[in-house]
């Protein structure tokens, strides 16, 4: 993508296969959730290939925090649309959510082969691992987005609200509130005019995309009501989970339990098994979708049924992204905007928290032993700063063990 001039378009254009190649290794190797993806994609498209400037880089990340949807994975796709066009988007996401999505699948048609007390306890292990996983992220959240009084009054009582009521509708309201709460009483800095690139998308194309999300959204569940079709209702659901998630992966963590589990899709157990084993994967923790796809029974299921929740799930980060670009310099310097933003994210740390406690803690936590395996992952993580993927592997080593031996 090149340096760009104020307000320009980017100088540079590369190929859809270079784009594709960048995005693929990068979606081999990318650990440690979406901040530490920006931190990737900082030393490979700033420092190392140049196709961002520093304040380009600056901008991009500003409006993915901004989105609802996986921010990772929409700055790669703006990225790929900067680099290649429309096809160098694609290749961009396809490069950096196929190996974990792939990954995810494969664990989730080997789940139910396998049995015995050393299986069930590294599943178990698996399962107390996302507990200091979530603990991990409820953490980091709070210090970052609820830093005065009023964010983290707004974050404890979504959490409680969530607990109170459970399902998507406790945890929208929630998020409605705290944008409200915040729009009106949280004061603001004024930020400084920045440049801005032209990713050759006109606003009555971003119109259209972001027109087609919000159809999208509302016209799914209603089809699916008046069809019947489970189908479908699947459906509704990750794409409800891919359009109204802010604050990163593990936010939607509550928002697909309470969409999956009631129903019956995809047991508790399952569902929490597959959380802790997308946390050994590279890449977006969104590719989750594609483990629940693969774990569901029938009419989905398999790799078909990953796939299409995979789908499902990413395409309204797509045309959120792309459909804000050329809208983005205008809306990032609104105070009312940027207040509310900072209310539901601060909503968001809150739903979260409930999520840590149920279905995480509650699913998890069974005895003395599981509390001390989650302490033990927690202080790894935090204070040991050990990768993900080898706390991981520590916990489901240590379930299955415990499982032998006792």
């Amino acid at each position: 993508m090149g340096e760009s001039g104020q307000g320009g378009t980017p100088a540079g254009r590369g190929s859809v296969l270079e784009v594709l190649w960048v995005f693929l290794r990068l979606g081999l190797t990318s650990f440690g959730g979406p901040v530490a993806h920006l931190g990737y994609f900082h030393a490979e498209f700033v420092r190392r290939r140049c196709w961002l400037a520093e304040h380009d880089y600056a901008d991009l990340v500003a409006l993915c925090q901004f989105l609802p949807g996986p921010a990772s994975s929409q700055f790669g796709i703006a990225v790929g649309l900067g680099r290649a066009g429309w096809l160098g988007a694609l290749a961009a996401w396809v490069g950096f959510t196929l190996p974990s999505a792939l990954l995810l699948i494969a664990f989730a048609l080997g789940l139910e082969a396998l049995a015995g007390p050393l299986a069930s306890g590294a599943i178990h292990g698996l399962k107390v691992v996302a507990v200091a996983v979530v603990a991990q992220a409820v953490w980091g959240m709070a210090k970052s987005l609820c830093p005065d009084r009023l964010r983290a009054g707004i974050a404890l009582a979504a959490a409680a609200g969530v607990v109170l009521l459970p399902g998507a509708g406790g945890q929208l309201g929630a998020i409605v509130l705290g944008g409200l709460v915040a729009c009106r009483a949280l004061p603001v800095t004024p930020l400084p005019a920045a440049a801005h690139l032209d990713y050759g998308v006109s606003r009555r194309q971003g119109a259209a995309l972001l027109a087609l999300c919000g159809l999208l959204l509302v016209a799914l569940p209603l089809l699916a009501a008046f069809t019947g079709a489970v189908e479908l209702a699947v459906v509704a659901v990750f794409f409800k989970a891919g359009a109204l998630v802010f604050g990163g992966g593990h936010v939607m963590l509550p928002l697909l339990q309470a969409g999956v589990v009631p129903p019956g899709w995809v047991s508790n157990e399952a569902f929490l098994a597959g959380y802790g084993a997308a946390q050994a994967v590279p890449g977006p923790l969104f590719t989750f979708a594609a483990y629940l796809g693969a774990a569901m029974g029938p009419p989905l299921g398999g790799w078909a049924g990953g796939l299409v929740l995979l789908l499902a799930i990413f395409v309204p980060a797509f045309l959120l992204i792309v459909g804000a670009l050329p809208f983005w310099e205008a809306l990032r310097h609104r105070d009312g905007i940027r207040r509310a933003l900072a209310g539901v994210n601060a909503a968001v740390v809150g739903i979260l928290g409930a999520a840590l406690y149920d279905p995480v803690w509650a699913g998890a936590i069974h005895s003395r032993a599981d509390f001390c395996l989650a302490l033990a992952a927690y202080g790894l993580l935090v204070v040991g700063r050990v990768p993900p993927v080898a706390v991981v592997a520590l916990c489901a080593v240590a379930g299955g063990m415990g499982a032998v031996l006792g």
